[in-house]
C-alpha cells in the first residue's frame, strides 16, 4: 500500500499479511505511518495504490471499495469513544444484529469475560479508565470481526494498570481468535504482546519477524536503538575482521576498507573490576580489556546504569548491572564487550 499527502508519502509500499489467532505489531515512532496504514485497512483512509484482502477476497483497490462498516474489521482507538448517553451493554451491542435475545447474550459473555458484568446497566462515567478500556476491547469484539485493528489503545491507561490490562486484553484476543494488528511505538509493548513485529520506519516496513528475531538480529544500528540504548564503536575492516580497542571484531562478507560501526547493548558491556596484572584475564568470547573512568552512576530500579569515558578516544560508554551498583565517579574500571551479542554494520 502507498499513501501520500500533499506530495509526501507517508506510507511507502508497506505490504502486511495477518493471521487468524495471532498478534501482529506494527511497531515504530510516531510520524513514521503506522496510524495511517491502519486506517487504510480500517476503510477510514483510501490508499493511492494497493490492494486489500480479507480472507483472500479482495475488499480495496484504487476503484473497487468495500465500506468499512462492511469488512467485518473491528476497532479500537487511544480514545475509546464510548456512548456516554448509552449503557455498558449498550455500547457493548452498539454493532450487533439479530434479537434482543441473541445481542443480549453475546453482550453479557463479553462482559463476563472482561470481568464487567457486574456493570451491565451501568455508564461509561461509572467506570475507571481501564474498565472503560474492557468495554471498547468488548464493543470492538461483539460482532466476531475477522481483523481486530488497535491503535495504541493502552496509552491512556496509568502505568500501574497497564500490564495488567494487556495481558487480559491478550487472552481475550486469543481466546475470540481473531488476526490482531496493533499499532504501538513501545517496543516493550511490542514485546509483551506479539506473535510478530513489523518494523516500521520512515513509512516503509523494515524488519519483521518474530520479537526474539527482530531483537537479536536487527536489520540496521537503528533497528537495534529502537529497543535499547547501544554502544558504537567505529573501525575499518582488513582481511574479515575490524579491529578496535576491545581487540578483532568478525566482519564477514564486508569488503577490505570499509568503514563499520559495531554496535552493542550496554547490558553486554562487561565489568572487571580488577584489572592491570591483578584479576582475571576475559576470555577469548570477550576479546581484549579496554580502560574506562566511570562519569555518572545511575540506579534505575532492577538494575545500574554507569556511564564511563575511555581512555582511548575520550568517547562515552554505557554500561548496565543488575541491582544496586554506584561506583564513584574517576573510579578506573577495564571493560570487555561480549562477541555474540555485537552487531556489525556498514558505517
Amino acid at each position: 500500500m502507498v499513501r501520500a499527502f500533499g506530495g509526501r508519502t507517508v506510507v511507502d509500499d508497506v505490504s502486511l499479511s495477518i493471521q487468524a489467532g495471532q498478534v501482529t505489531c506494527l511497531l515504530g515512532p510516531s510520524g513514521c505511518g503506522k496510524s495511517t496504514t491502519l486506517r487504510m485497512i480500517a476503510g477510514v483512509e483510501m490508499q493511492d495504490c494497493g490492494e486489500i484482502y480479507v480472507d483472500g477476497k479482495l475488499i480495496c483497490d484504487t476503484v473497487f471499495r468495500v465500506p468499512p462498516e462492511r469488512r467485518e474489521i473491528g476497532l479500537m482507538f487511544q480514545d475509546f469513544a464510548l456512548f456516554p448517553h448509552l449503557s455498558v451493554a449498550d455500547n457493548v451491542a452498539f454493532g450487533l444484529k439479530g434479537t434482543k435475545e441473541k445481542k443480549r447474550a453475546r453482550v453479557e459473555e463479553l462482559l463476563a469475560k472482561v470481568d464487567l458484568l457486574r456493570f451491565v446497566d451501568g455508564y461509561p462515567h461509572q467506570l475507571s479508565g481501564g474498565e472503560q478500556q474492557r468495554v471498547a476491547l468488548a464493543r470492538a469484539l461483539a460482532p466476531r470481526p475477522r481483523i481486530m485493528l488497535m491503535d495504541e489503545p493502552f496509552s491512556g491507561l496509568d502505568n500501574r494498570l497497564r500490564d495488567g490490562i494487556r495481558d487480559e486484553t491478550l487472552s481475550i484476543l486469543k481466546d475470540e481468535d481473531a488476526a490482531v494488528l496493533l499499532v504501538t511505538h513501545e517496543p516493550e509493548e511490542a514485546m509483551r504482546m506479539a506473535d510478530e513485529i513489523a518494523l516500521m520506519r520512515r513509512g516503509r516496513i523494515v524488519q519483521q519477524g518474530a520479537p526474539y528475531n527482530v531483537y537479536t538480529r536487527p536489520a540496521d544500528k537503528a533497528a537495534v536503538a529502537f529497543f535499547s540504548d547501544i554502544n558504537v564503536l567505529k573501525a575499518q575492516v582488513n582481511g574479515a575482521l575490524a579491529q578496535t580497542p576491545f581487540g578483532q571484531f568478525l566482519a564477514p562478507g564486508i569488503p577490505d576498507g570499509t568503514d563499520v560501526e559495531i554496535v552493542f547493548r550496554p547490558q553486554h558491556v562487561k565489568l572487571d573490576f580488577d584489572r592491570g596484572g591483578k584479576g582475571p584475564m576475559p576470555t577469548p568470547s570477550d576479546g581484549v580489556a579496554a580502560r574506562g573512568v566511570v562519569q555518572r552512576a545511575r540506579f534505575l530500579g532492577n538494575e545500574s546504569l554507569v556511564e564511563f569515558r575511555m581512555d582511548h578516544d575520550a568517547s562515552t560508554l554505557k554500561a548496565t548491572v543488575p541491582n544496586v551498583f554506584m561506583p564513584q565517579q574517576g573510579r578506573v574500571m577495564w571493560l570487555t564487550v561480549r562477541r555474540d551479542r555485537c552487531f556489525v554494520f556498514p558505517a
